[in-house]
């Protein structure tokens, strides 16, 4: 008998209780993180441990995952770099520099929109909205 893993399941599992933002915004991830901390008063720092690998055309692309978490709650924000020397995580959404998820059970939309219009406000961001699960082709890469 053979397992097999449900990648639908795992994929709905995952991106339950997210909120998931494309950002357009040409910096280095470190900058960007630099930004965030110093204009949204966040903490975002690298997790390595989270870092993605993909291989492609037999080269290996990482993508480091920051990460930050609100205090006192059970809410999680991950931002992932969408390019690497030229690879994107996900190709479908090439323009975009920059995702942002957001987890946890309290997720209020209000909050959620502050937080979006307070990231328009960092210096070199271009564009922010709103990315739904379904429009997402690759949605395993971003499964860490």
């Amino acid at each position: 008998m053979k397992l097999k893993i449900d990648n639908d399941l795992l994929a709905e599992e995952f991106f339950e209780n997210t909120h998931l933002l494309g950002i357009v915004a040409p910096l280095k991830n470190y900058q960007f993180t630099w930004h965030i901390n110093q204009h949204i008063g966040y903490s975002f720092r690298v997790n390595n441990e989270m870092e993605i690998e993909l291989m492609v055309k037999m080269r290996k692309y990482f993508f480091s995952i920051y990460e930050y978490r609100v205090p006192n709650s059970s809410i999680f924000h991950y931002l992932y770099h969408n390019q690497h020397m030229g690879e994107y995580l996900l190709p479908e959404f090439k323009h975009l520099d920059f995702l942002w998820l957001i987890r946890g059970e309290d997720l209020d939309m209000n909050e959620i929109a502050m937080l979006q219009q307070a990231i328009k406000k960092i210096p070199h961001v271009q564009f922010v909205n709103e990315v739904t699960p379904d429009k997402i082709k690759n949605k395993l890469r971003l499964i860490f």
